[in-house]
């Protein structure tokens, strides 16, 4: 069933498994070249023979169904290949040592990302996160334990539990844990210090995160906390974990997140190994809205946008009307609004069609009383289709596509507009805001202040498709998002939900806390999880951090690194100097580190620079997709959401609004190191 306890060295253990997965590669290998020749061989045998086949084709269809086959196999055993390839960095990540019932010795289970066993049928030297031996790692502590395997429930008890850090196939840590932990930093400290206190202190933190990551009864899960909480480690794990547990009906197609960024999907693929080859969906919300209203206008802006807008002009009043635009308030603006447009979105006509009409009262009395459930801009077309079905009722018979489109025209020109830029236009002049320009379609971009209004509005009146493959959604850094995304959210997923963020980073000049708000929308089946302990960043730089925020009452774990460096400088020259000599990254280095700045314009000067004085580094925009490991300059508010070893922060200028919370932000990027730069 398992290996027994000569392998409980998990380094020695290793070692064999290594040589195991590189023999099996090179079989893989070897058995792939032979399919090759062996797929070509059928190719010639057929194209030499071909008209010589019997004329009913049963040699043809079986010669086709060997190739079919064969190219089959080649496809597994090359999914094979690729799988153990992964394996070879870090082949296991866990491991479980289990006293069967009614036994004396206990068996060894090492667990991974996937399965691997010497050979095809053989038991496995590894077991995948999600076989059900693996619920023995994943859903107990020491002591007694059972799992479900197809031979029945088998029951016994846990000895002990290990955990392993394996990169590049060799061992970083291992360490002896009662309980399953899931932050890297927290099993760092275990792997690398052995202080009783903190593996208490660590082990504490773990039990509670474990409530979070275990809870399978809330719909919708709420996690406040603060920066280097953990907050987002466990929300991932929290998935794995549902993905594990729910494996029948919850696919990773089936999960979305919401997250702040592209980099930021790339960026959690090395937080979890667990997910292996699971392809969880990503997107932001500019993103989506984007997509969603391509057919009203050529372009939307996104929020950085707006940031950068905000940061140019502090001054603006376009703050106080982005403001109004997302709130409550607005929403219920757009339902008066929506409550006199009929009258003037509609311009009623009588319809004849071959000796049948419909009057004007008749579309009246249809268009008010029959189908007044049926979104606005959708209504004219179920008055149509009970007219059609009337007429074909009559004739007995099904009216051509030709007089389908007459009718189309007929019932759809009595609409005044069917525009959502043009109906928006109309919302904006009759509450005293300036209109959108009239201007073709081409030429359209919505400004970033209408972009959810204006979507809002478009499901009102075309009503909207929820998204039912979505079965569990993941809200990223909640605090920046408005009441009206909110209530579209809730509108368009009717699934469970994990909603996580801390309202300190919150990329405006206020801190909000969205809590006051979500069970207006949500109801209130939502349960609310805090979390006070911070760990992740060193003491000093999460001292540093709260002093900026204001924020009282977080538990810092005595994680003691430097003492934050500030420094002020006569010109870019030094500053740029002091980074390049600070900088410490590399082998005997540290693996990440980041040039944060306020905006994207400094961003790319000193990523320019930077690269002209031999410093390797990677330039994070918008744009970007993939988060590599070395130094990164980037702006703030595409920092939100990473984490770095080491972080050199700009600050910005204090007349810059929001300077503080860019300085908060990107402090609380740095795990190890943080130095605060100023020209």
């Amino acid at each position: 069933m398992a290996m027994n306890n000569r392998h409980s060295d998990g380094a020695q253990f290793l070692k064999e498994v290594l040589m195991k997965i590189e023999k099996r590669l090179a079989e893989i290998s070897h058995d792939l070249k032979e399919g090759k020749k062996e797929i070509e061989s059928m190719h010639e045998y057929y194209w030499e023979n071909y008209t010589e086949m019997d004329q009913y084709g049963y040699e043809e269809f079986d010669n086709r169904q060997a190739l079919l086959q064969q190219t089959n196999a080649n496809e597994q055993k090359l999914k094979l290949k690729h799988r153990f390839e992964r394996m070879k960095d870090a082949p296991f990540f866990g491991r479980v040592d289990f006293t069967f019932e009614g036994e004396d010795a206990p068996e060894t289970f090492y667990i991974g990302v996937g399965n691997f066993a010497e050979g095809a049928g053989m038991t496995p030297l590894i077991y995948d996160w999600r076989a059900p031996v693996s619920s023995l790692f994943y859903d107990y502590d020491k002591g007694p334990a059972s799992y479900e395997a197809p031979a029945g429930l088998i029951s016994g008890e846990i000895c002990s539990k290990w955990q392993y850090k394996i990169r590049g196939g060799r061992m970083v840590y291992a360490f002896e844990s009662d309980t399953k932990i899931d932050d890297e930093i927290l099993k760092q400290e275990l792997g690398t210090n052995g202080d009783v206190k903190l593996k208490n202190i660590v082990r504490t933190i773990q039990k509670e995160q474990n409530t979070v990551i275990r809870n399978t009864k809330d719909k919708i899960l709420v996690i406040q906390g603060g920066a280097g909480s953990g907050k987002t480690s466990i929300a991932l794990h929290r998935i794995a974990y549902l993905l594990y547990h729910d494996r029948k009906n919850l696919k990773s197609s089936n999960v979305l997140i919401l997250s702040p960024n592209s980099v930021f999907s790339d960026y959690i693929s090395h937080i979890l190994p667990e997910l292996g080859e699971e392809n969880i969906r990503e997107m932001s919300f500019d993103l989506f809205a984007y997509r969603e209203l391509k057919d009203t206008a050529a372009d939307c802006e996104d929020r950085y946008d707006y940031l950068e807008r905000m940061m140019k002009f502090p001054e603006s009043r376009e703050k106080e009307r982005f403001q109004m635009k997302q709130s409550g308030d607005f929403v219920g603006l757009i339902s008066g609004f929506l409550a006199t447009l009929e009258d003037r979105l509609i311009d009623f006509k009588e319809v004849s069609f071959r000796g049948m009409k419909m009057t004007e009262e008749d579309l009246i009395k249809m268009f008010y009383f029959k189908f007044q459930n049926t979104p606005l801009l959708a209504r004219m077309d179920a008055v149509m289709e009970y007219f059609i079905d009337a007429y074909e009722t009559l004739k007995g018979s099904a009216i051509s596509d030709e007089d389908r489109e007459l009718l189309e025209n007929k019932f759809g020109s009595m609409y005044v507009s069917k525009d959502i830029y043009v109906i928006y236009s109309w919302l904006l002049e009759e509450y005293g805001y300036d209109s959108l320009p009239d201007i073709p379609y081409e030429r359209r971009k919505i400004p970033y202040e209408d972009v959810f209004p204006m979507l809002y509005l478009k499901y009102q009146l075309l009503g909207r498709s929820s998204r039912k493959s979505i079965k569990h959604l993941v809200i990223d850094e909640m605090q920046d998002y408005s009441f009206i995304q909110y209530v579209i959210l809730e509108n368009l997923f009717k699934c469970r939900m994990t909603i996580l963020g801390d309202y300190a980073q919150t990329l405006d000049t206020k801190q909000h806390n969205v809590l006051e708000f979500l069970p207006k929308i949500f109801g209130k089946d939502i349960r609310e999880v805090v979390l006070n302990k911070s760990y992740r960043n060193t003491y000093e730089i999460a001292r540093y951090a709260g002093k900026i925020s204001g924020i009282t009452g977080l538990e810092l774990l005595e994680r003691h690194g430097k003492p934050v460096m500030e420094e002020k400088f006569s010109s870019e020259e030094d500053m740029l100097e002091s980074i390049i000599t600070n900088l410490n990254l590399g082998e005997d280095g540290y693996e990440t580190g980041a040039v944060i700045t306020m905006t994207e314009e400094e961003a790319w000067d000193i990523y320019r620079l930077l690269k002209n004085r031999g410093t390797e580094a990677a330039y994070v925009n918008r744009d970007s997709s993939a988060f590599e490991r070395g130094l990164t300059v980037t702006t703030f508010y595409l920092a939100k959401g990473l984490e770095f070893d080491q972080v050199f922060a700009i600050r910005g200028g204090q007349e810059n609004p929001l300077a503080a919370q860019a300085e908060y932000i990107a402090a609380t990027r740095a795990l190890q190191e943080l130095y605060v730069y100023q020209v």
